[in-house]
């Protein structure tokens, strides 16, 4: 499974999720950029705020005494400035709106428009990144991050969403990089390390990418992705049973927070079905059924190795898929639209 991007979901605002489970990180931007607008210290003002602002600084500027066409034509200028910047931020609090609608055509040139005219704002390049993220523009994505990290370096969802660029990219050893300095803003991001895991997957150093799902999980117990993956890490390496208890596990932490989670439901149902007695095998094909139904994604091999799954688990998810029973299941209904991608 891979993260979310982070402005995901998530308990902030793109950047998987920004994560929810099967989406790049920027994942729920929209959400990730009223946080950041809310935050203090520099953050994206609230319009009311704003218009006090620009009102006592217009107070200050002009002395009763001294109310002359030069004193107000440099005023005037930069009410104007402050205007323009008000309205690129609007623009940019429409488009975070529009992307919670999933309508990122109509976001994107509001986005592009707010960064020219709130070109300091690092909130706004971060929302841009985010949507080019998602529309898979990976280089214009990196380029407007880039920028909202020369504006605010302190902000460790950046890192984590140029990691989540360069992932995509198929740069780990980059993204390792990217994470590992949003990680040392924010230690305890749970995302960031599961995204850094993942990272390290991909590059074969699977002790490590354990590591960092198991502090994923330290910081946000529920955190089913990080436990579902080192099942994926586990079956690989033929270690079935305790893979088996992950993927139950991720199941259980999945339904405490009513977040239910076809992934580990399938891989458990395979793994029941190739390695258990008869009684394990019919199990699995009723897990393997309700997890279809909840999302048939899961159906298409290819995005299961999007979402890290080995080539043991392919092999024995293929078998299984063929199955007259799971072929059934298929042409059935979902039970709900996925929220995913």
């Amino acid at each position: 499974m891979l993260g979310t991007p982070k402005m995901t979901e998530d308990k902030r605002p793109v950047i998987k999720k920004f994560s929810c489970h099967q989406q790049p990180r920027w994942f729920k931007l929209s959400e990730r950029f009223f946080y950041l607008c809310q935050k203090g210290g520099g953050s994206v003002p609230k319009r009311v705020g704003l218009i006090s602002f620009l009102f006592l600084c217009s107070f200050l500027s002009v002395s009763p005494h001294r109310v002359n066409a030069q004193a107000l034509v440099p005023h005037t200028v930069q009410l104007d400035a402050a205007k323009l910047e008000e309205q690129g931020l609007v623009l940019a609090q429409e488009a975070a709106q529009l992307v919670q609608f999933r309508q990122y055509e109509a976001a994107l040139p509001r986005a592009r428009l707010a960064t020219q005219l709130a070109p300091s704002n690092d909130k706004v390049w971060f929302l841009l990144g985010g949507l080019y993220l998602q529309s898979r523009e990976l280089d214009k994505a990196i380029s407007s991050l880039q920028k909202a990290q020369s504006l605010n370096p302190s902000n460790a969802e950046t890192y984590f969403a140029i990691g989540s660029a360069k992932f995509q990219q198929q740069q780990y050893q980059s993204a390792v990089s990217q994470y590992k300095m949003g990680l040392k803003i924010n230690p305890k991001d749970s995302e960031g390390l599961f995204d850094l895991g993942n990272a390290y997957y991909m590059l074969g150093k699977l002790p490590q990418a354990i590591v960092e799902y198991r502090k994923s999980i330290v910081h946000k117990e529920n955190f089913w992705p990080a436990v579902n993956n080192i099942g994926l890490i586990m079956y690989e390496q033929g270690n079935i049973k305790n893979a088996m208890n992950q993927w139950q596990q991720a199941i259980t932490k999945a339904n405490s927070v009513k977040e239910p989670a076809a992934e580990p439901q399938l891989a458990l149902a395979v793994a029941l079905y190739t390695k258990g007695n008869q009684a394990e095998r019919q199990k699995g094909l009723t897990m393997g059924q309700a997890a279809l139904r909840i999302d048939q994604r899961y159906a298409n091999l290819e995005f299961l190795k999007e979402n890290l799954w080995g080539n043991r688990l392919l092999s024995d998810t293929k078998k299984f898929l063929e199955l007259p029973s799971i072929q059934a299941a298929l042409n059935e209904e979902p039970l709900a639209q996925p929220t995913g991608q």
